[in-house]
């Protein structure tokens, strides 16, 4: 039953809160949280804790912040929880001594259908790549990154305007449930597992970078708007904007791409007092929200009003 598990909770982001937060509601026994050390953040680079930290103690729960998780003194004190059950929400790859401590093992919820979008960033990659339908996972973990026995796993389809942060909190929810069905299976003896699936092409879902989070506006515009949402509200997709040979760094939130046929070179910008439009390969992607350098996020209509764009003026 599920007052015989004695539960150690490892996550560090927002996403991570939500799970903790519906595991406390159901009156799990949480003996323990882990997540990362404290950060510099802001302007002032205060050292600032991370989401789930912050709400662990709000909850009164014990909290261990290891740089080094085979550290003897860490070990120690996670032995010392006595926990039998360890439960893993976006945070680091553990080693196996922290993994195959507790008696009935450690999973991980991976916020994608796996074994498709292992890595780093499942929730941005499946709407950058334009998936029709996505979800979660809970598996038991092993040596390598999101590849252990599949417990559970639920699915929910990806709307037409989704973006990362619609679909982060949808996942969050979906999630909740996920981890929930599966800690009781493990309470309740009813524990089934199955290997992942390898037939077929296998998606990544990597880091995101400077790199890969750039605009390459000689893509298709149905692509280049999923980058787009894929990447809203945070951490944002980014352009080089040219104007009278000055070069600024823009921050793009939100656009619409409209097929047409045309002869504008690609990148060419065009606007009107309520719009700006970006010329691609097979029509226009309208801006609908954007960023230039040291303002605030702004509507397309806003930043026009107290922005000029000279007619040379192109994305790049």
């Amino acid at each position: 039953m599920k007052n015989d598990l004695r539960i150690v909770f490892l996550g560090t982001p927002d996403f991570a809160v939500g799970i903790l937060k519906s595991l406390i509601d159901a009156e799990q026994n949480i003996v323990g949280v882990i997540t990362a050390p404290d950060r510099p953040a802001g302007r002032g680079r205060k050292l600032r804790p991370s989401a789930v930290k912050e709400y662990a103690l709000s909850q009164d729960l014990p909290v261990l912040q290891p740089t080094n998780l085979k550290n003897k003194d860490f070990l120690a004190e996670l032995k010392a929880l006595n926990a039998n059950l360890q439960i893993i929400v976006a945070f680091r790859m553990l080693p196996k001594l922290v993994w195959s401590m507790p008696e009935h093992g450690t999973f991980n919820l991976h916020a994608s259908l796996l074994p498709q979008y292992r890595g780093a960033a499942p929730i941005n990659w499946a709407i950058i790549n334009g998936e029709k339908e996505t979800g979660v996972t809970t598996f038991f973990i092993d040596e390598k990154i999101d590849t252990g026995a599949i417990l559970l796993k639920s699915s929910v389809d990806i709307k037409k305007d989704e973006t990362v942060g619609s679909l982060h909190d949808t996942l969050m929810e979906l999630g909740s449930q996920l981890v929930l069905k599966t800690v009781d299976a493990i309470a309740n003896g009813d524990v089934e597992t199955f290997p992942q699936p390898l037939k077929g092409e296998l998606k990544d879902a990597p880091k995101l970078t400077p790199e890969n989070m750039r605009i390459d506006w000689s893509m298709p515009g149905e692509k280049i708007e999923a980058l787009i949402r894929g990447l809203s509200p945070y951490p944002v997709a980014w352009s080089e904007l040219i104007q009278d040979d000055e070069i600024s760094k823009v921050k793009i939130y939100a656009a619409a791409f409209e097929a047409e046929q045309h002869k504008e070179v690609t990148g060419h910008i065009i606007t009107t007092k309520k719009t700006m439009k970006v010329a691609v390969q097979d029509g226009y992607l309208f801006i609908k929200e954007m960023q230039l350098p040291g303002k605030r996020k702004m509507d397309i209509i806003s930043l026009l009003n107290g922005n000029d764009f000279s007619e040379n003026t192109k994305m790049s």
